[in-house]
């Protein structure tokens, strides 16, 4: 055999391993880079829905709707009059009146819809737990079923329900909304805790 003949030989013996490498690992690496971002997709887990765990409406004189998804907020407005950031959506109340959703900071950054308009639009469904109050006429009613509540902040109406004259801050009146089943187990001892302690801070 030439020199030149042996030097090609040697040659295609040496890239041998590689090409034999190549396919036997069954993916070009450029290949199995485009897939690792599916793979890691499939494997990722689906995020529990939210629900709603709470919700608080102030029906003040001037006939709006003030809807809250926060204790926070409802706290500011019943403290101030006001909140300092809001959306509005003008006779989409109930009735016919305007719906004033507070909102929050990361709210507007994030242009999406808040809890409070979650809420509303029926787009969450209520916690086990839920909890919940409409302030109105100086009186807190209190609430631990969201289909209640908004029911009576449409039409004003309670079937069933236990009165506390002088309970409340300043001394307003709480009013514990029940529905049948519930109040023939008495008045809701965890619901008054609950109101107590988030005035509280706890």
């Amino acid at each position: 055999m030439s020199a030149a003949a042996l030097a090609a030989w040697l040659a295609g013996c040496a890239s041998q391993p590689a090409a034999t490498g190549q396919s036997t690992g069954g993916q070009a690496p450029a290949a199995a880079a485009a897939s690792a971002p599916t793979t890691a997709a499939a494997a990722a887990p689906t995020s529990a829905p939210a629900q709603a765990a709470e919700f608080y409406v102030v029906l003040p004189e001037d006939g709006r709707y003030y809807a809250f998804g926060s204790f926070k907020l409802y706290q500011d407005y019943l403290a101030h009059g006001e909140v300092a950031l809001t959306r509005t959506r003008i006779g989409a109340g109930p009735t016919g009146q305007t719906v004033v959703f507070g909102i929050t900071g990361d709210d507007v950054k994030s242009g999406k819809p808040s809890v409070a308009e979650l809420v509303y639009d029926g787009q969450l469904t209520p916690a086990a737990n839920f909890y919940g109050e409409v302030f109105k006429n100086g009186r807190y009613y209190v609430f631990d079923n969201l289909a209640l509540l908004r029911e009576f902040a449409a039409h004003g109406e309670v079937p069933y329900s236990y009165t506390d004259i002088g309970a409340g801050p300043q001394g307003a009146t709480v009013v514990w909304v029940m529905d049948k089943e519930g109040y023939a187990k008495g008045k809701p001892s965890a619901r008054g805790q609950r109101f107590q302690s988030l005035r509280a801070g706890k």
